[in-house]
């Protein structure tokens, strides 16, 4: 699935005490977001720009962003001071103050920023510190809603082809309620059964192994209820769809990565 890319302001924010590395050291094709630039003697080992949700610590728990993210990942030069995690916090949340941020959380080796630009754009800032200040990863979310490019048509060719559609909708965090971004690709799925009367589809729930089993479980079959009960409210009967929530039992990606947790939380529409 395609997805368009932002640029959020055109002035980067040198922090204090921040300085560019090589850029022949970095990971090929990743630079500094546009909006924040980096620790002094840190390269960038990994880079990753796609449409996603990441979830933010807040004094409230944690709360799910979704929109264009950025995330990269930076590495301290071997041999080089090591700052502390409260250096590495400090500075990235002077530089969100001076964009006329706020500060949402700040404490350990977790940091978590909001920002509202002068053209009413929302942008979150998560850093998150590891090896005492050796490395951290920079999240930047810019919210917006997903272009919606998954056609009822797309969906009928992949029934076809493979028997099954995997697709990303959004739920409020821990809860099965559909987040208005995602409503469009409900709207597509009962199109796709308003148009061949003939077809009977299984809608399956999955996630990823965060949580206990049981929990997954019934949160992904919530969820998939949902989704059949919103295709239901578009006027299809719903003696032509079945729920059923596998939670993490059915894995396509790995775990052990937040892009594969990403992909592992999903609703799999199934042609009996």
């Amino acid at each position: 699935m395609r997805t368009r890319f932002s640029m959020v302001g055109t002035a980067c924010v040198m922090l204090v005490g921040l300085a560019a590395a090589a850029a022949a050291q970095d990971a090929a094709k990743c630079k500094d977001h546009p909006m924040f630039s980096r620790m002094k003697n840190f390269t960038i080992g990994e880079c990753k720009s796609s449409f996603d949700e990441v979830e933010f610590y807040t004094p409230d728990g944690n709360k799910t962003v979704e929109g264009q993210k950025t995330q990269i990942d930076y590495a301290l030069v071997e041999g080089s001071p090591i700052p502390s995690p409260l250096q590495i916090r400090r500075n990235y949340a002077n530089a969100v103050k001076s964009l006329g941020g706020t500060v949402v959380f700040d404490e350990e080796r977790h940091l978590t920023a909001k920002i509202v630009t002068k053209a009413g754009k929302e942008v979150w800032l998560r850093a998150e510190v590891y090896n005492e200040g050796g490395d951290y990863t920079l999240w930047v979310v810019e919210v917006e809603a997903m272009t919606q490019e998954v056609t009822a048509s797309d969906m009928l060719d992949a029934l076809n082809k493979d028997g099954f559609i995997a697709l990303y909708l959004t739920f409020a965090t821990g809860k099965s309620d559909i987040e208005p971004a995602s409503l469009p690709m409900v709207e597509q799925i009962t199109s796709l059964l308003k148009d061949n009367p003939g077809l009977a589809v299984s809608v399956e729930g999955h996630t990823d192994n965060v949580g206990t089993p049981q929990s997954n479980k019934l949160l992904s079959e919530q969820r998939a209820k949902a989704v059949m009960a919103a295709v239901v409210k578009g006027g299809v009967a719903a003696t032509r769809m079945s729920a059923v929530g596998w939670g993490q039992e059915k894995p396509m990606a790995d775990n052990r990565t937040e892009d594969g947790r990403a992909k592992n939380r999903r609703v799999e529409i199934v042609k009996k």
